[in-house]
């Protein structure tokens, strides 16, 4: 089960570089379902997602490098380019910051993960994590693949003039 909430960011934090971080590539073989295609680095994962914003199933399974670029082929819409960097919050939880690149330039989106939905709903967010998305399926990387070049000028239009 995978408990996330969503965030959306104007700029990063300062100093985002000092932070680790992970070069990703993704795309989806379905949408409904989330069947969806990852490179993370030097890693290659085939990942199920069930319905759902906040609270979803999760089902995870390595690929190789070759069937990874043999079902990138099949994928549909946009693939999503991002460099993910890991902060460290004060409640011993992490905020995952995935700075977009490839066509979503300037979408900024931080998740944080939880044990469980309880934790989740009374998370006190860092002031800097103020605009709450979770419920916005917009935001969601399956929807994001999916928009035309309009749609994601228009999106992020709206994000960085507001």
């Amino acid at each position: 089960m995978e408990i996330e909430r969503k965030y959306l960011l104007k700029r990063p934090p300062h100093s985002l570089s000092d932070y680790p971080c992970s070069k990703i590539q993704q795309a989806y073989l379905c949408t409904e379902p989330v069947i969806r295609i990852r490179k993370k680095d030097d890693n290659y994962i085939l990942t199920y997602k069930s319905a759902g914003l906040m609270e979803r199933e999760e089902l995870e399974v390595p690929l190789t490098e070759a069937s990874y670029h043999h079902l990138l082929k099949k994928c549909d819409g946009n693939i999503i380019s991002k460099i993910r960097y890991y902060l460290p919050l004060d409640s011993g939880l992490t905020a995952e910051i995935d700075v977009f690149q490839h066509g979503f330039d300037g979408l900024i989106i931080a998740e944080v993960e939880f044990p469980d939905r309880d934790t989740a709903d009374h998370f006190m967010a860092p002031m800097w994590l103020s605009n709450d998305v979770t419920q916005d399926a917009r935001f969601q990387n399956s929807n994001l693949c999916m928009m035309s070049e309009n749609e994601r000028i228009t999106l992020l239009k709206e994000i960085l003039f507001a």
